[in-house]
């Protein structure tokens, strides 16, 4: 087997932020971890569950991890050989502290499904706090590391693969060393799956919880894009006078800022009201010229105006039994308030050009952004009319004050963005979700909506959304990365003047500098141009013109 390839490109995926206290890989949040802590942990899990159900538990766990590192390694070496593609999940098990690992075999048929590796493994963390726990064992006890290697592999490849632990340097064998296959090739096949299949008593929970969820979902505020999404208090008090509306005929009037779902809350409510089998009919009143917007509403007879060749249905009576929203109502002109008001007293109206009073019955939800208390003493809009719009308000709280409900309302998006463009898309990264919680959503849901579609279309099938995907111009955090001996860099003077200093001051040209970071990236990599190409941002054949163009000496030097 060769060597394992130069690390350069992953030690740079790792970053640890001074500023505020977190360290990421990948896009994915990191922990440092005493061992002598993680260890503690495995032997209370074990003391309390027993051998079997620990060893489990940490085999999913590790199985999950490598699930999550096999997405990445195609992102990092997604145009490698696949022997160096694959070797990222054994390389960033090593970077993580985990275990040290030696390729032994590696044989690999993707057309026949066909799978064969044994790898080394040295330095066990599993190993090393295992037996200071309890001892020397008779049985393999790298559960965690296992998982993983499975997990990965399995992810990697795209079919079940799994490892089997033959040798283990707690029982005394001089190192660890697993052996991997193609699930149908292992003759007790059903077993090893078993180990990351849920156990018995959490599949009954599950069950369990499942039935609660089927109960809660039948009394969910929704509409026929499914059930309003939030966790948070500012949402849950919202939905909360919602649900106490419903089941009355009160007149709504739903306030918040533009984007923050004032229309899916009043379908919502349709959803839950008594009327929920009849229209829902919804009219923007801003969008409509003021000549228009009469007619739109309450309809008009044949001859009211030129071009009137037959009687028009306006919108209360195309909602007649139903509900009608009346979006930005702030924007209604005022003779048409006049008719509103009476509409909502009397529950009649006339169309315009009509002699004949019809009567409606229709449940009104009004909605706007603005202040109408302020448009009242300005003169555009009837303090009448508010007064009887205001008998119950509903304030839908802007994004900002839902932080709480961030990531469940983006995996909510982005299931259903992913089955509109037909993507397989695997979550977000952690980077992402840390960068959507800190921004401040000017736009409300349907800003977070447009990011969310963005990203789905931008990112590759089955890999996560990553920051840049939805925040594009989002700048650098000037996190410290890891060299080569372990040590770690200093922040980048890219994010400085300094580097503008440092050039100056050399005399360098634009060609001199590339000519630099080319040298400096291929001896950090050992000589390897696809890592070097990698850590520059480039294909290895632009590596390579760019090298034959050193070499020929078509640049000028420094």
């Amino acid at each position: 087997m060769p060597s394992l390839p130069n690390d350069l490109d992953l030690r740079q995926l790792i970053q640890f932020s001074a500023a505020d206290g977190r360290i990421w890989m990948g896009g994915r949040r990191m922990v440092l971890l005493h061992l002598s802590a993680l260890g503690s942990l495995r032997r209370e899990l074990l003391l309390s569950f027993g051998r079997e159900q620990s060893r489990r538990v940490l085999m999913r766990a590790g199985h999950a991890s490598g699930r999550r590192d096999a997405v990445l390694a195609r992102q990092v070496r997604g145009e490698a050989a696949l022997l160096e593609m694959f070797l990222v999940g054994p390389q960033l098990h090593m970077l993580q502290g985990a275990v040290q690992v030696t390729p032994e075999r590696f044989d690999v048929d993707i057309e026949r499904g066909h799978f064969d590796g044994v790898f080394r493994w040295d330095h066990s963390w599993e190993v090393e706090t295992h037996i200071r726990d309890f001892g020397p064992q008779t049985e393999p006890v790298c559960w965690m590391l296992l998982g993983y290697a499975s997990g990965y592999t399995s992810e990697f490849f795209g079919r079940p693969i799994l490892f089997k632990e033959t040798e283990c340097s707690a029982c005394g064998a001089p190192s660890c060393r697993i052996v991997g296959k193609a699930a149908a090739a292992w003759p007790e096949a059903e077993a090893m799956a078993g180990d990351y299949e849920p156990d018995s008593m959490l599949i009954r929970l599950e069950d369990l919880q499942s039935q609660i969820e089927s109960l809660r979902s039948t009394l969910e505020a929704s509409d026929d894009l499914g059930p309003l999404v939030g966790k948070s208090n500012a949402f849950d008090s919202a939905l909360a006078l919602l649900r106490k509306a419903a089941a009355t005929q009160v007149t709504v009037l739903l306030t918040g800022e533009t984007g923050v779902g004032k229309e899916r809350f009043a379908r919502a409510l349709h959803a839950m009201s008594p009327r929920k089998d009849k229209p829902f009919v919804a009219i923007n009143c801003a969008a409509l010229p003021a000549e228009l917007i009469e007619s739109e509403l309450f309809g008009a007879e044949k001859g009211a105006y030129t071009g009137a060749s037959a009687p028009r249905v306006g919108r209360f009576e195309r909602a007649d039994g139903g509900t009608l929203m009346l979006d930005e109502l702030g924007e209604l002109p005022l003779p048409a308030q006049a008719k509103l008001l009476r509409v909502l007293q009397l529950g009649e109206l006339d169309r315009l050009g009509g002699t004949q009073s019809r009567k409606i019955n229709v449940r009104v939800v009004a909605a706007t952004n603005v202040d109408l208390e302020v448009a009242v003493a300005s003169g555009r809009f009837r303090r009448d009319l508010l007064y009887r719009l205001n008998v119950y308000p509903i304030r839908v709280p802007p994004l900002r004050e839902r932080s709480d409900d961030i990531e469940p309302l983006a995996m909510h998006l982005l299931q259903r963005f992913a089955a509109l463009h037909s993507k397989r898309v695997a979550g977000f990264s952690d980077r992402a979700l840390d960068a959507m919680r800190r921004h401040a959503w000017p736009g409300n849901v349907r800003e977070l909506e447009n990011l969310i579609e963005r990203g789905v279309i931008l990112v590759s099938d089955g890999e996560p959304i990553d920051v840049d995907a939805l925040f594009p111009g989002l700048p650098d955090t000037g996190a410290l990365t890891v060299t080569a001996v372990g040590t770690l860099e200093p922040p980048s003077v890219a994010a400085s003047d300094s580097l503008f200093d440092e050039v100056s001051r050399r005399g360098l040209t634009l060609d001199a500098m590339e000519q630099l970071l080319i040298k400096e990236a291929v001896a950090r990599s050992g000589g390897n141009l696809a890592a070097a190409a990698r850590a520059l941002g480039l294909t290895r054949p632009q590596l390579s013109y760019r090298v034959q163009r050193l070499r020929s000496g078509d640049v000028s030097q420094p």
